[in-house]
Formats: structure tokens, C-alpha cells, sequence
């Protein structure tokens, strides 16, 4: 048999009984536009999050104190660890391909200027922080570069905390006091939001050593650093590592690179994004039991249908073909009209909620109406096999 005339006859078949094939093609569209919402959304966040992430700098490198895993050997015995110091942060510094260094303390403490207080986050941090994390400065400039031993009680503070301290008024030059210490506010830093839970607006920037006077602290809580576009992550970490641990003696410390948290983040959201797209996935299952269900009823209608086909000397692969290209038509139809209904909504939801981060990939447009034809095939082998094999004698004979 011709293809067009395989295709007239699977066509005369759906639309000799529309309403069944409309049904039939619903449950298909239905479990299709659930799959493209909930991957869009899914997808849509994936990216919020990792352009949030990046947004605060590339090239990042992260110290903390201790070692995240075991040691082997006597050496996991040992229970001391060297704390991070101003002094390892100088050292970092001059590691070859790293550009800036910030030695990082911070805490929670009551924050008073302008007859106003307030408890707020307090960061002791180095001059080259707004290097590291792509901040800015609205007005007047950040902590000077000076040397640890001597920094002076200056601070900047974050956007938010400037207009609840101080409202309209100026903020340069005024005295503000942390948990009783007092400090000179010398810049206002430009709006950044949030990272990580913590609102970078309500924040006071303060020298590192001011910090770690004012927590009664020896030693650092992080490093961060910046190396060099174009260098490799792995061999700046490495480089990196080599150096503290000429300085400690040994590895108590961990290093994370932003490569390794983006990859980390990014699998995360990866299964999120799958798990969610699993969820709209059983829909389909359910428009795949309507396409067996339909397609059996089909052939039980058409069995005098299918005896005069053979009779007239028509193979099983012919009256095979007729039956999957009318469930292979089924699903793929269902897969279109759930294509637009899925990223309609989508569109919509984005629309109505601009905060929802909507992203619907053309690759995951390709696969879902693929998976959609797949299901049609798989639903349709059973009753087309049933129908190739009917005897054309017995099936003459039925009414």
C-alpha cells in the first residue's frame, strides 16, 4: 500500500468518529503541556538561580578553615587546626595569577547612629571585596587599603541600612556605633539584593582586623580570592594549596573553586528540574493507556474492516502500519496541541507572576513532542499486532 494512501485511510479512521479521537488526543496534550510547565519552570529557576550566583563575581576561590574530610593515616588523628590568619591571607596575595584577596570575618551585633538602632549583619571584610563580588559604591568609597595592624574604625554601609539609619539625610562622615565601638561611616554602598539568604543591603562593611577585635576572634572565618581570566581553576587551586600548606604544615583547611560549586549547584537543579518533569510524566502514562484502550476498541469495530483488506491482499505489515500510523496520528497531534497549551501557559504564569523565572529550552520543545510519538507507537504496537494477525475468514464472518 501507498504511503498517501495509508495516510487517507488513518485519517478517515480519526475523523470518522472526532469526538473519540478528540478525547483520545486530550489525555496525550494534557500530560505534554504538564511536562513543558513544570520542566519550563523547573528550568526557568535553574538559571535564575546559577545567573544569581555568578552575578557576584567569576574566578571566585574559597578558604575555610578545617578539613571537610578525613585524613588517612596518623594524621586524621590529629584534632588541632590552624585557624586563618591575616597574615595567610598577605600570603595568598602573592600567589602567582591571583588578583585580590579579601580576609573574611562576620557576625550579628546592634548598630546605632542618628538617634536609631538596629541589629543588622556586620562584615569584616578586606578593601578588595567589591573586586571579588562585582559590588559598587553609590556614594563616597570603600574601606582604604591600609595595613591590617593599623585599619582604621572606618565603615560602609549597605544601601538599605544607610536609609534606615540615616533617611534622608547624609551618611558620609557620620558616626555609628557596633556593640559599643564606634566607627566613621566613609561610603554607602549601591544596591546589590540578596546571596545566599543574606541580604547584601542590610550589611556594615568593617576592616577584617576591626572584626575580628570587635568578636573577640583569632582567627578568620573565610578567604576569598580572584585569579586571573584564563587561568585554569585547578592549577590556580592548586597553587593556592601548596602555599597554605607550606604555611600550616598540612592540608587543614578546604578549598572550594566557584567551578566546583556551579557544577555542584547545577546538579542539583538538574534533578530538580527532571524530578519535576517526572511528575508531569505520569500524565502521559495515563494518555497512553487512552490510546491502547481506544485502539483496541478500534480494531474490534473494524474487524470486517480489516477481513476485506486482506482478502483484497493486503500483508500484516499494511494493516501493522494502519493502526500505528493512527496512533502515531493521535499522539502526535496530542503532542502539538499540548506543546501550545504547555508553553501558553507558562507564557501566562510569567506574565501574571514577572518573579517567576519561566524558561522553556527549544531542545526540551523537540523532546517532548518526540517522547509524545514514541508513547503513540508503544500504545498502538498490542492493538495493531491483534488486527495483522486476525484470520480474514473469521474476520469477513463478524458483524
Amino acid at each position: 500500500m501507498l504511503a498517501g494512501d495509508l495516510f487517507t485511510l488513518a485519517s478517515r479512521a480519526l475523523f470518522a468518529h472526532r469526538l473519540r479521537s478528540f478525547l483520545t488526543l486530550l489525555g496525550i496534550a494534557v500530560g505534554i503541556a504538564a511536562v513543558i510547565l513544570l520542566t519550563s519552570i523547573g528550568e526557568g529557576v535553574h538559571r535564575f538561580v546559577l545567573e544569581e550566583f555568578t552575578q557576584f563575581g567569576t574566578h571566585v576561590i574559597e578558604i575555610a578553615p578545617g578539613k571537610t574530610q578525613a585524613s588517612k593515616g596518623p594524621g586524621g588523628l590529629q584534632t588541632t587546626v590552624r585557624l586563618l590568619t591575616l597574615e595567610d591571607a598577605a600570603a595568598l596575595a602573592r600567589v602567582p595569577g591571583v588578583v585580590a584577596v579579601s580576609p573574611n570575618v562576620w557576625g550579628n551585633s546592634e548598630v546605632s547612629a542618628n538617634g536609631r538602632v538596629r541589629r543588622t549583619t556586620v562584615q569584616g571584610v578586606g578593601p578588595a571585596l567589591p573586586e571579588i563580588f562585582r559590588l559598587s559604591v553609590a556614594a563616597g568609597h570603600f574601606l582604604p587599603a591600609e595595613p591590617a595592624e593599623h585599619a582604621r574604625p572606618f565603615a560602609v554601609l549597605g544601601a538599605k541600612l544607610a536609609r534606615e539609619l540615616f533617611g534622608s539625610e547624609p551618611a558620609l562622615g557620620a558616626r555609628l556605633r557596633i556593640a559599643g565601638r564606634q566607627f566613621r561611616v566613609i561610603g554607602v554602598m549601591a544596591e546589590k539584593g540578596q546571596f545566599l539568604g543574606m541580604d547584601l543591603d542590610d550589611t556594615v562593611y568593617i576592616p577584617t582586623a576591626q572584626a575580628l577585635a570587635l568578636y573577640n576572634r583569632e582567627g578568620l572565618m573565610r578567604i576569598n580570592l580572584i585569579y586571573r581570566p584564563g587561568l585554569e581553576a585547578a592549577d590556580v587551586a592548586a597553587a593556592v594549596k601548596s602555599a597554605l600548606i607550606g604555611r600550616h604544615g598540612r592540608e587543614d583547611f578546604t578549598l572550594t573553586t566557584q567551578e566546583d560549586m556551579l557544577k555542584t549547584l547545577s546538579k542539583i537543579l538538574d534533578v530538580l528540574t527532571a524530578a519535576v518533569g517526572a511528575l508531569g510524566g505520569i500524565s502521559l502514562v495515563v494518555g497512553a493507556v487512552g490510546i491502547v484502550t481506544i485502539m483496541t476498541i478500534a480494531v474490534a469495530e473494524r474487524t470486517h474492516e480489516i477481513g476485506l483488506l486482506k482478502a483484497l491482499g493486503a500483508r500484516e505489515a499494511t494493516i501493522l502500519g494502519l493502526f500505528l500510523a493512527e496512533a502515531v496520528a493521535l499522539s502526535a497531534l496530542g503532542g502539538v496541541l499540548g506543546l501550545a497549551l504547555g508553553i501558553g501557559i507558562a507564557q501566562l504564569a510569567q506574565f501574571a507572576l514577572p518573579a517567576l523565572p519561566v524558561h522553556t529550552p527549544f531542545s526540551f520543545v523537540l523532546l517532548a513532542e518526540a517522547v509524545a510519538i514514541a508513547i503513540g507507537l508503544a500504545a498502538g504496537v498490542l492493538p495493531a499486532r491483534r488486527a495483522a494477525r486476525l484470520d480474514p475468514i473469521e474476520a469477513l464472518r463478524s458483524e
